[in-house]
């Protein structure tokens, strides 16, 4: 039962307007499973192959979230059922999501992934990428798609002064882009930021959505 003790303690945790999503890569089916029985329902993974597999075997009411880099050519398997991508980083991706919610009969939740981190190794729009984004003509037309917020990853340091600047900076990001494009929409609500490392300095920034995987599951071998 340690999974499940592990995420009542995490839900007592934070403030219920908060959600949590269960990182789940590499993680056992059976151990999804034992978080679903104590009513957990968010799960996030980051390769499309291992998401369409548990997909198919785990239960139907998992609200499924893609939460690593995702290639143009993979959107075409998981559009019939993803809730939420986290990971929209550039125009071309985001026509492709709009295209294949079109053919599923669907509007497709997205979260644009801004580069917080000095690392080269992240993903991620600038900030004056996403103004860019979300005023170009092409972006306008897309009617199956909606912007739902923003996520970023911190740079992986000790340095907790550092996470915090990298975390207040999307939060102000966020703001921003709430102001200038979507200050009538309230569906524009999620900052995707903090992970088991990090994530009380997430909160106290501002995070609505939390990607957690080592403190539920446990370290990955």
């Amino acid at each position: 039962m340690e999974i499940a003790e592990n995420i009542q303690r995490l839900k007592h945790s934070v403030p219920a307007y908060v959600r949590i999503v269960a990182v789940s890569k590499t993680i056992p089916e059976t151990d999804i499973l034992e978080a679903y029985h104590c009513n957990h329902r968010i799960f996030g993974e980051n390769r499309v192959q291992e998401l369409l597999r548990k997909q198919t075997n785990l239960p139907r009411d998992i609200e499924w979230h893609m939460i690593g880099h995702l290639q143009s050519n993979k959107v075409k398997y998981i559009a019939p059922f993803i809730a939420m991508i986290h990971s929209v980083d550039n125009l071309d991706l985001l026509s492709v999501i709009n295209q294949e919610a079109i053919k599923n009969n669907r509007i497709i939740h997205c979260l644009l992934q801004i580069r917080i981190a000095q690392e080269e190794t992240k993903y991620g729009l600038s900030p004056e990428g996403a103004h860019e984004l979300l005023s170009a003509p092409e972006f306008q037309q897309m009617k199956n798609i909606s912007i739902c917020g923003l996520m970023g990853m911190a740079t992986f340091t000790q340095d907790t002064a550092r996470i915090r600047s990298e975390f207040r900076s999307l939060a102000g990001c966020f703001r921003q882009i709430k102001s200038d494009h979507f200050s009538t929409y309230e569906s524009f609500s999620e900052l995707s930021m903090g992970m088991s490392g990090d994530y009380p300095i997430a909160l106290e920034e501002g995070a609505t959505l939390l990607r957690i995987g080592t403190l539920i599951f446990g370290e990955r071998t």
